[in-house]
């Protein structure tokens, strides 16, 4: 049955289900449908003490009528509630694999339809209830809270935090040396903190560290406060950090090419190669720094992957470059040793190892795999792979050109365990060149990565709210680490987009799923639609997947009144 529009302490009681809903129908036609007139809710039948005997002491048919005869149900009461007790039997105690296929799915009541009544499914299309529960005012001044809640988030405390304190120690350093000889502090100390930057900002990005910190996080056990959990939670936001010592590496590096600038043009050290060098890093530094800006980055994503990865190659091998040429000056200094020898003392020397390691790491698991796409729709298509197992909640990247452009995707695991399916929409010339042109074959590197709903197994009970193809993540949580929720689903035509098997998956994620077809009945108010959710399922946190504009209202929405909300950032 569909879930109450009123807020009941107990959605699972026989009170519940008197409540009317508004559902459509295959054909469009707008429907209300009162439960009660379905239902004979007499001390001897409720939904929530039935159970399959009981079913069959009564009369009713079971899970095993269904294997050796068909019903053809009419519009009689007795028909009725004989009909409709294997779909109470079916959400009440897990028989989600009832065999259908010789019944007669004319269901009438009252001259109403079920929903969907020309299918063999439970899925149902609703419309958005008109009695919502009440949103509840946003909490702290105005001003204070759009500062807090657009611009200090947690990834720019992170980047505060990152820069902060590189900044401090840059101008310590500065303090200290302010009267050696030549000016400034060590020049090797300068490209070490460089170095160690760019490691930092490299390692919090590799996919070994993300599964390795999710998997810690998502050990947080339900019985810690909640405020502490909410604050886990927001681990997503480490991509603070990647920015903060991205930024950092670049201010430190500024500094180590004026200190070689002021020793070249002072003859103390001349060594014209090492300051080119030195010159083309900082271009490459501000280069990467510039196009990851927001404003950039989304103008042209694919030239900011360029120059990212490019860019960031070039200085790698540059920097290797940098070290065995300033080793070499140095060896030739009176009493120095050895060139060798002088490598390996350099701390900069063993941090380009691991950057370069795993820079190289992904690249090493480069391959073609074979893919089995399944077109939904004209803008839709599921993409099967079999070269693999995959984890719950795990993303892959695939590309039809590996050096041109990566595309992330959310896994669905399939039910055999030995598959996986992803799900891509029409959202730009690379998704939309999938669904015209299905390949069947792609590139893959690397390991598949946690997302961000991942965090959603530290809280007891979660609303999740997508809209269009983001049902992907959602169902690829649903489908591999079931937890109590309740989800909000809005698209247009889900049914004609998405096809049946993916309605399917979601009906067995949440019986009670709210589909929202907004070309039948618009977009709908979603944040109140996930207040009313969160307070009707007494959840403890709301994770929303949708376009960027969406996810940030929806996560501002919830949390200026307080309710812990997750959803991917820019640069999550």
């Amino acid at each position: 049955m569909e879930p109450p529009a009123d807020n009941h302490p107990n959605p699972g009681s026989p009170d519940s289900y008197h409540t009317v809903h508004e559902i459509t129908s295959k054909e469009g036609e707008n429907i209300k449908n009162d439960p009660s007139d379905l239902i004979v809710t007499d001390a001897s039948f409720r939904p929530g003490t039935l159970t399959t005997a009981k079913a069959s002491a009564l009369g009713y048919p079971t899970e095993d009528t269904f294997e050796n005869r068909s019903i053809t149900m009419k519009g009689s009461s007795d028909d009725m509630e004989k009909g409709m007790a294997p779909i109470l039997i079916q959400n009440q105690i897990g028989a989600n694999e009832i065999e259908k296929s010789d019944m007669e799915t004319t269901i009438q009541a009252r001259g109403h339809h079920i929903a969907n009544p020309s299918h063999d499914s439970n899925w149902r299309v609703s419309r958005p209830p008109k009695d919502l529960t009440t949103l509840p005012a946003k909490r702290e001044w105005r001003f204070w809270r759009g500062i807090r809640h657009n611009y200090v988030t947690v990834y720019q405390r992170l980047f505060a935090v990152c820069f902060a304190a590189n900044m401090i120690a840059l101008v310590v350093l500065l303090a200290t040396n302010r009267q050696s000889r030549p000016w400034g502090p060590d020049r090797g100390n300068v490209a070490t903190a460089a170095a160690a930057n760019v490691l930092a900002a490299f390692l919090i990005r590799q996919e070994n560290v993300i599964n390795a910190l999710y998997s810690i996080c998502c050990a947080t056990p339900w019985w810690f406060p909640l405020r502490l959990r909410r604050i886990i939670a927001k681990l997503y936001h480490f991509g603070g950090v990647h920015s903060g010592c991205a930024v950092s590496a670049t201010a430190w590096f500024i500094l180590f090419t004026a200190l070689i600038t002021m020793d070249s043009t002072s003859g103390e050290y001349a060594q014209p190669g090492v300051v080119a060098i030195t010159y083309v890093l900082v271009i490459l530094f501000l280069s990467i720094c510039f196009f990851a800006i927001p404003k950039f980055r989304f103008v042209s994503h694919n030239v900011f992957e360029a120059v990212h990865r490019f860019a960031g190659w070039i200085a790698v091998a540059l920097f290797w470059v940098l070290v065995l040429l300033v080793s070499k000056a140095n060896s030739e200094l009176p009493g120095a040793e050895s060139l060798g020898i002088t490598v390996i003392k350099s701390g900069v020397f063993w941090i380009l190892l691991v950057i370069t390691f795993f820079t190289i790491l992904p690249w090493l698991r480069l391959r073609k795999v074979e893919a089995f796409p399944e077109v939904l729709s004209n803008h839709a298509i599921r993409i099967h792979f079999k070269y693999m197992k995959i984890g719950p909640i795990l993303g892959i990247r695939i590309s039809d050109n590996p050096l041109k452009e990566w595309h992330a995707f959310a896994s669905i695991p399939a039910p055999d365990g030995q598959s996986f399916s992803l799900i891509v929409s029409d959202a730009g010339d690379w998704t939309k060149k999938q669904i015209q042109q299905p390949s069947r074959a792609y590139w893959v590197r690397g390991i598949p990565t946690t997302g961000v709903l991942r965090m959603a197994i530290v809280f007891s009970r979660v609303v999740l709210v997508t809209t269009g193809s983001g049902i992907g993540p959602i169902l690829s949580m649903l489908v591999s680490h079931p937890l109590p929720c309740r989800l909000l689903w809005s698209t247009p035509d889900p049914e004609k987009t998405y096809g049946e098997s993916i309605m399917e998956s979601v009906c067995k994620a949440d019986p009670d799923a709210m589909i929202i077809n907004t070309r039948a009945s618009g977009r709908p108010d979603m944040v109140a639609l996930a207040y009313h959710l969160y307070v009707q399922s007494n959840a403890e946190a709301v994770f929303c997947i949708s376009n960027p504009r969406l996810t940030q209202k929806i996560v501002y929405g919830m949390e200026s009144r307080g309710i812990p909300a997750y959803g991917p950032i820019w640069d999550s």
